[in-house]
């Protein structure tokens, strides 16, 4: 560009590029000029490189989109070169080298693309981008699948209701986790898809099970803070339950305590018209996030789900005891009921039904199960 061009262009794309890289970097980033037409970016407090992808592609994705200079239309490419601290190196030098390296390969490999020092990183990121590929596959092909675990009431030892967990069936691989899919579907904007999919597969399930089995019968399904930001899912959603024919008290909605810490009108809006349209809110993990009792006060919520991991040591450990036994208490004074979810054995199941707490959930009673064997093992 300097040479094509003069420098005050060249001056100019720079000032744009640095300005485009601000925006899709988060505030605990460092960005830096580090000469010529290269940029230096630290990335602290980066828990897994799904993070480190979404930020360097949309940087990629930002750099390719037209520049308007001197009325010129100008387009350039960005090539990324990536490595991490310490496992690829403890000095500054090394790390410097290690991701100019990389770089050079992203350039060599084609450009507008990004690159991982260590071949281990990078076979990761291919993975990933192999996954993705086949994600959107597997939505036109039908490879996910609902299954269903059960909620017993602890009163009566019922199965009340049931949370519905999506499998992915892939056609190579087998049965894919959820845990290993959905946070990719939720960084790539595939969640909304995938998630309509699945909460309208378990509201026509649960219509099925009411009319055939137990008319107060509920489903439990997940929303990620994706979906539940998007109005039109929410119209969507609301539009099937009366397009289903069903109740929405036959609905329950498992949200994360990170969305109570958002707008607070916004979020007040959406959860009112949960509340007029009958379907319940439970708290999902509850006590490994915010924990904002004042949010509590603040929504209608009905109920809190403690998380495994106080679930998994109310046995063993005094403190997590004091915390469920705390949880359950606090949430009763509030008028909200409690889901231990992950209960495994007869031990921590007696301990939280003498603490008051209103169902259980987990492999004590079944691991989720298909929709057919579930109604045979526990409707039928």
């Amino acid at each position: 560009m300097n040479d094509t061009l003069g420098h005050v262009v060249g001056d100019s794309i720079l000032i744009q590029v640095a300005n485009r890289i601000k925006k899709e970097i988060r505030d605990t980033d460092v960005l830096s000029r580090f000469g010529g037409d290269e940029f230096t970016l630290l990335l602290p407090n980066v828990k897994n490189t799904t993070v480190i992808d979404r930020i360097a592609q949309n940087i990629i994705d930002a750099v390719k989109k037209p520049f308007e200079i001197q009325e010129r239309t100008l387009y350039i490419s960005a090539s990324i070169g990536i490595t991490l601290y310490p496992d690829d190196g403890r000095d500054k030098l090394s790390l410097l080298r290690n991701a100019d390296q990389a770089m050079y390969q992203a350039k060599h490999s084609g450009r507008s693309q990004f690159h991982y020092f260590t071949s281990y990183m990078q076979e990761l990121a291919q993975k990933r981008h192999v996954m993705l590929s086949d994600m959107h596959k597997a939505i036109k092909e039908g490879q996910f699948e609902v299954y269903y675990q059960p909620i017993v009431d602890t009163r009566s030892g019922k199965v009340v209701k049931a949370e519905a967990l999506a499998r992915w069936k892939h056609p190579k691989n087998g049965v894919i986790s959820p845990a290993e899919f959905i946070p990719l579907a939720e960084e790539s904007g595939l969640i909304l898809e995938v998630g309509s999919w699945i909460y309208k597969t378990a509201v026509s399930q649960v219509a099925k099970w009411r009319e055939e089995y137990d008319p107060e019968f509920k489903v439990s399904i997940n929303k990620s803070p994706i979906q539940f930001k998007v109005s039109q899912t929410l119209d969507e959603w609301m539009s099937h339950i009366d397009e289903s024919g069903i109740d929405g008290t036959s609905i329950i909605l498992e949200i994360t305590e990170g969305i109570l810490m958002e707008e607070d009108e916004l979020v007040k809006q959406k959860l009112m018209t949960f509340r007029e349209k009958g379907i319940e809110v439970a708290i999902d993990d509850f006590g490994t996030g915010y924990s904002a009792l004042s949010y509590l006060k603040k929504f209608d919520i009905d109920y809190l789900k403690i998380d495994k991991s106080f679930v998994d040591n109310v046995a063993t450990s005094q403190q997590d005891k004091v915390l469920s036994e705390a949880m359950i208490a606090m949430a009763h004074k509030l008028d909200i009921q409690v889901i231990a979810e992950g209960v495994e054995d007869a031990e921590q199941k007696e301990i939280l039904t003498n603490m008051g707490c209103d169902f259980i959930q987990g492999y004590i009673y079944s691991k989720p199960l298909p929709a057919k064997e579930f109604e045979r093992v526990f409707l039928a």
